[in-house]
C-alpha cells in the first residue's frame, strides 16, 4: 500500500478533514430529509443503540488515554504509551465511538448523514494508518500491541 500522506507536521490536515466531515454530518440533521415512516420507527431504535455504544467507546477512549491524548495523529512530546483499558479492545477506540455515534445518529433519522459519515470512516481509516506510523517509530513496544490488538476501531468489528 502506499505510503499515506502526514498533512502537517503533526497531522494537521487530518484534524481538518474530519472536522469537516462531521460538520457535514451535522449540517445534514438540517436537510429535512427522514427515512419512510415504515422503517423509521426500527432505524430510530437501532441508531440510538449503536449511537449510545458509540458514546461509551468514545469516553472510554478518552479515559484510556488519559494525558497522552491528542487530535493529532501523531504523539505529544510528554506522551507515554498507553494499551489499557478500551485500547485493549481497539487500537483507535475514540474513532471507532465518532464513527458509530455518527454512524448511529444518521440512522436514527439523518439518512443524508451517512455519505459524509462513509467518507468519515475512510478518513478515519487513513489517519489511524499515517498515526500508527508514528507510534511504531516512537514507541518500540507498539509493534507487538499492534498484533495483540487486531481490531483498529470498533471492538469484535473492526
Amino acid at each position: 500500500m502506499a505510503r499515506v500522506p502526514d498533512l502537517g507536521r503533526s497531522g494537521e490536515g487530518w484534524v481538518a478533514l474530519q472536522s469537516l466531515l462531521i460538520g457535514a454530518i451535522i449540517a445534514c440533521s438540517f436537510a429535512g430529509v427522514s427515512w419512510p415512516q415504515s422503517v423509521q420507527g426500527a432505524c430510530v431504535v437501532v441508531g440510538l443503540v449503536i449511537a449510545a455504544a458509540g458514546a461509551v467507546e468514545f469516553v472510554s477512549g478518552i479515559a484510556a488515554l488519559g494525558r497522552s491524548l491528542t487530535p493529532l495523529p501523531r504523539p505529544g512530546p510528554d506522551a507515554t504509551f498507553r494499551g489499557g483499558g478500551a485500547l485493549r479492545f481497539a487500537r483507535h477506540p475514540i474513532y471507532g465511538g465518532v464513527l458509530l455515534l455518527a454512524f448511529g445518529g444518521s440512522l436514527a433519522g439523518v439518512p443524508l448523514g451517512l455519505a459524509p459519515t462513509a467518507a468519515l470512516a475512510v478518513v478515519f481509516d487513513l489517519k489511524a494508518r499515517r498515526e500508527e506510523g508514528w507510534l511504531d517509530e516512537r514507541y518500540p513496544e507498539y509493534a507487538d500491541y499492534r498484533r495483540r490488538t487486531r481490531r483498529r476501531f470498533i471492538p469484535g468489528v473492526y
